[in-house]
């Protein structure tokens, strides 16, 4: 369908085929130069010490349970309001996962009391998600985490350039785990990255990464190695060079596009607060959304996400906004609910989750998004909720 608004689009031009272009002329596409240059300056703009780059985020959050020896016999305390990803990485380790609920439906992150109440003798990590790129409630649960010894994996899949105290989030656990997606803030089509400060980490992440191997093709062919070892079972989680050269362009995009989904979160907000509708996150951040970006403390306002008025008919709501050309989505389904899940976690109940997620749509919500495209999904919102 020709949407008149997508639900996401890309910010890309001149400079992202200018950066294709160098590595296609360079004649080197595996990881190289490029990859090592987007590595280093992602960690500049995070904080963060160590930075290695990946294929997708579902293999960084998969290379993360593998380096801090998730296996089977363990347990890890997951949200359920997330993509299927972030308990799938803990499952093909042979771990379990546990679903804690989330805060609540104008907080749709994990709930540091459900994490305590999640926990058994099993529990070896916590993976958070940071949805929409909001952060979750992180110093009270790495609190938990101190007192319980688990590792925390932050699920920063949202989040990438996003603060919470001028800390950025996928800093504050063991590892944090970016998504580079083509519908993400910072867009490579498939692509990902883990960033730890723990040096350990950042050495057995780089083997796993790529076949535990000790040197790589890049090394050899500069001659910094003649032959190569493999110390781990590792696999084939790579990153190229034109996904790392388009990476370089989009992070330095990043702050610019997030404050502008800022604007446009705002504009949504105002228009909507007499609506009938529960805004997640707006309490929070609305009133200072702006000047929080000026200080390095603010989300990264990924996705827009609205919940209905109990009892509405959301298909009906959506096919409204479809007719004038509006694209909506959910975020998410819940995890639990899904038939894999079922099947291997009978009887879970998140009522909260269960709850927030029966009344979610995702509107629109990009950098490029023009002023009258706004409108119009304001306009179809509101009339839409006339049904």
């Amino acid at each position: 369908m020709n949407w008149t608004v997508p639900l996401s689009d890309l910010d890309y031009g001149l400079d992202e085929e200018q950066a294709v272009l160098t590595v296609l002329r360079s004649k080197w596409l595996t990881m190289g130069a490029v990859t090592q240059q987007f590595e280093q300056e992602f960690a500049q703009a995070h904080g963060a010490p160590f930075a290695l780059a990946v294929s997708n985020a579902t293999q960084a959050l998969h290379l993360a349970c593998l380096a801090i020896d998730i296996g089977p016999g363990d347990e890890v305390i997951v949200p359920s309001l997330s993509f299927v990803a972030t308990s799938n990485a803990v499952l093909y380790t042979g771990a379990r996962v546990r679903f804690a609920d989330i805060c609540g439906p104008t907080e749709l992150t994990i709930d540091p009391a459900e994490i305590e109440r999640c926990l058994t003798p099993r529990t070896k990590a916590v993976i958070v998600m940071h949805y929409a790129g909001f952060p979750c409630r992180m110093p009270a649960i790495l609190e938990i985490a101190r007192r319980h010894h688990l590792a925390v994996i932050e699920d920063a899949a949202h989040a990438p350039g996003a603060f919470l105290d001028g800390k950025a989030l996928g800093t504050w656990g063991d590892i944090g785990c970016y998504s580079f997606f083509s519908n993400k803030n910072l867009s490579t089509g498939e692509g990902g990255m883990l960033v730890t400060h723990r040096e350990d980490l950042a050495a057995r992440l780089k083997n796993l990464r790529s076949h535990g191997m000790t040197s790589l093709t890049w090394d050899r062919h500069h001659g910094h190695a003649y032959t190569y070892d493999v110390v781990d079972l590792g696999y084939n989680d790579r990153i190229d060079e034109i996904r790392s050269a388009l990476g370089r362009v989009q992070l330095a995009k990043l702050p610019a596009n997030n404050a502008r989904r800022a604007r446009i979160a705002c504009q949504y907000w105002s228009a909507f607060s007499a609506a009938p509708l529960t805004l997640p996150f707006k309490d929070q951040y609305f009133s200072s959304a702006e000047s929080q970006i000026t200080n390095h403390q603010s989300p990264s306002f990924h996705i827009f996400p609205i919940l209905l008025p109990p009892g509405t008919d959301r298909q009906s709501f959506a096919d409204r906004l479809r007719e004038v050309g509006v694209q909506t989505s959910l975020h998410y389904p819940p995890i639990h609910t899904f038939t894999y899940y079922r099947e291997h976690y009978p009887g879970i109940s998140l009522p909260i989750t269960e709850a927030a997620a029966a009344r979610e749509v995702t509107l629109p919500l990009y950098p490029t998004l023009r002023p009258g495209q706004i409108e119009r999904v304001i306009a179809a919102t509101l009339h839409a909720l006339e049904i």
